[in-house]
């Protein structure tokens, strides 16, 4: 089937930038953007009412559920669109749970106009494209000798280098504080620390974390 038009469903929670992307996207006339959202649960409902060809999300969408749990979620759906992150943030704290999460890109704000509406076309087209500076971390992740921590654990570290609690972390995830206890443990073992406070500054000193 020939794809007259690529329906694009927009998550971000700076109306400037949604502003600025729509500007892009409308001088493709293949693309048409059927939606916008300012939140991670909005998004989500968004997806399933609008059903999308593509969804470009931001990572962080201020309170409630964040890029990556949000696209796991639409992941869900039925004849779920595809998603491709477009953020400012390249830590492994980001790319590994967006990429985990099922985003089929990951592409940085700084692009040029004529390579967001490419990533579109991709996208739409099942093409899977990563930014070259997330390609070049991810390559030196994967051949770099260093401990491997999961995508889960690489993101609860990452938010209790923010500052959160176990209990903010659980509620963040809607999971259980005794599942981010059992990461965290996991955590420790593998960076051979015992306490919260070291294995951030382990994280940072080995790239894990930003």
């Amino acid at each position: 089937m020939i794809m007259t038009e690529i329906r694009v469903l927009l998550i971000d929670d700076h109306p400037v930038v949604r502003g600025g992307l729509r500007s892009v996207l409308d001088a493709d006339p293949m693309i048409v953007v059927v939606g916008e959202a300012d939140n991670g649960k909005d998004g989500i409902e968004r997806a399933s009412e609008l059903r999308p060809d593509v969804v470009l999300m931001d990572l962080q969408l201020g309170h409630g559920i964040n890029g990556a749990e949000a696209t796991a979620r639409i992941i869900q759906l039925p004849e779920p669109p595809r998603v491709r992150v477009l953020t400012t943030y390249d830590s492994d704290a980001d790319i590994l749970p967006a990429i985990a999460a099922g985003a089929t890109g990951y592409l940085l704000k700084d692009a040029m106009p004529e390579q967001l509406r490419g990533a579109v076309r991709d996208t739409a087209a099942g093409r899977t494209v990563l930014a070259p500076s997330v390609a070049d971390r991810l390559m030196r992740r994967s051949t770099a000798p260093r401990t491997v921590l999961t995508p889960r654990e690489v993101q609860i570290l990452s938010m209790v280098a923010r500052g959160l609690t176990n209990q903010a972390i659980a509620a963040e995830l809607f999971i259980t504080e005794a599942t981010v206890k059992s990461h965290l443990v996991g955590v420790f073992s593998k960076l051979q620390v015992d306490n919260r406070t070291t294995a951030v500054v382990e994280a940072r000193k080995r790239g894990i974390i930003g």
